[in-house]
């Protein structure tokens, strides 16, 4: 398993930092965001390290937009969003590669 010992998401991965799971798979897991904007915020992600460009090009990413989907009808049935955030500007404060499945109210245009 590739990981990078800074990296919170590979450290979680490894079971050296808690979380509260959703899914778990020896590629792919499921866990609940620390943040509580919204009702529902979830986290899917590769086990293994990769950055957000290097997820976006593998074969991993139709696997992880299926696990989001059905996450986000499971938790959130009247709507929910899928998100990804690309760089500092995009807002992504993580270099682990991940989707976030948001919901659970009305998100209105903006979340």
């Amino acid at each position: 398993m590739s990981s990078d010992r800074n990296c919170v998401f590979c450290r979680i991965s490894e079971g050296q930092e808690p979380a509260k799971y959703r899914y778990l798979d020896n590629e792919l897991m499921v866990i609940v965001n620390k943040l509580t904007w919204v009702p529902l915020m979830l986290l899917v992600m590769p086990r293994d390290h990769m950055t957000q460009i290097q997820l976006w090009s593998s074969k991993l990413l139709t696997r992880m937009g299926d696990l989001a989907v059905d996450m986000g009808a499971m938790y959130a049935p009247n709507g929910f969003r899928i998100l990804s955030n690309f760089g500092r500007d995009g807002m992504q404060s993580q270099s682990h590669g991940h989707l976030h499945v948001i919901g659970g109210t009305d998100l209105g245009p903006y979340a």
